[in-house]
């Protein structure tokens, strides 16, 4: 009995680090993006905190919609995407963007893809622990399984949180007005791009799926790049 609960133990400590490990690893990536001015690490934290903790709220949310949607289609995937980018990007408005230390347009998108690897994190995490309970106990089979959400799902939702961190930091000397139609723009493109992606993961089967894959990655490095573009914008005097 003792070693039934030993093992147990040890399958869900390697399920959670399974889950989080890729993401710091992407977290290291990011950060390096902005290691000229780098952001107080106990800020980072927190926005990471609050990115896991929109994961969790937005759950029983999703729950609830689901009654009132269809099983199947377009409707459900564009609601559930809407929910899920919403709900990231107020994690990051109350942990991080109305904050005094995020002084310059790059800390938008930092502060964005941090609050979605916190919510990856936690996502992968509930998803590896559902695939080894379904599989019996096979952690090595929901590790496979982990490893193309890790490729998938976190860079998915770390470029659709790029994409409103993108357009906060193109507003980010501007005034109040144009500020709002920027975020809105940036939010509908990230709802777009999420919903696009999830629609036709789901649809695709074998071969095709590389391509989105492939598709998932281009974007991502066009938001890299736009990266670099961010970093050069100053404030006019």
């Amino acid at each position: 009995m003792l070693e039934q609960v030993t093992l147990s133990q040890t399958t869900i400590f390697y399920t959670i680090l399974g889950g989080i490990l890729p993401i710091l690893i992407w977290l290291w990536f990011w950060l390096r993006e902005d290691k000229l001015h780098p952001e107080p690490r106990k800020y980072i934290l927190l926005a990471f905190i609050f990115g896991a903790i929109s994961a969790m709220l937005v759950l029983p949310v999703e729950e609830f919609l689901a009654k009132f949607l269809p099983v199947a289609g377009i409707i459900p995937i564009v609601v559930f995407s809407f929910a899920e980018e919403i709900f990231k990007y107020f994690g990051a408005y109350f942990s991080s963007l109305r904050k005094r230390y995020m002084d310059e347009p790059i800390d938008a998108i930092i502060y964005m893809i941090v609050i979605a690897l916190g919510f990856a994190a936690l996502e992968n995490t509930l998803f590896l622990l559902h695939s080894v309970k379904t599989t019996g106990g096979n952690l090595t089979q929901a590790l496979l399984v982990g490893n193309m959400r890790f490729i998938g799902a976190t860079l998915l939702h770390t470029i659709s949180s790029g994409v409103i961190g993108l357009f906060i930091a193109l507003s980010f000397y501007k005034n109040k007005v144009l500020k709002m139609w920027y975020l809105l723009i940036g939010i509908t493109l990230s709802v777009l791009l999420h919903s696009f992606f999830n629609f036709f993961i789901i649809k695709t089967k074998g071969s095709e799926m590389f391509f989105m894959f492939i598709m998932i990655w281009a974007v991502a490095i066009l938001l890299i790049f736009l990266f670099e573009i961010v970093k050069k914008i100053k404030k006019r005097n």
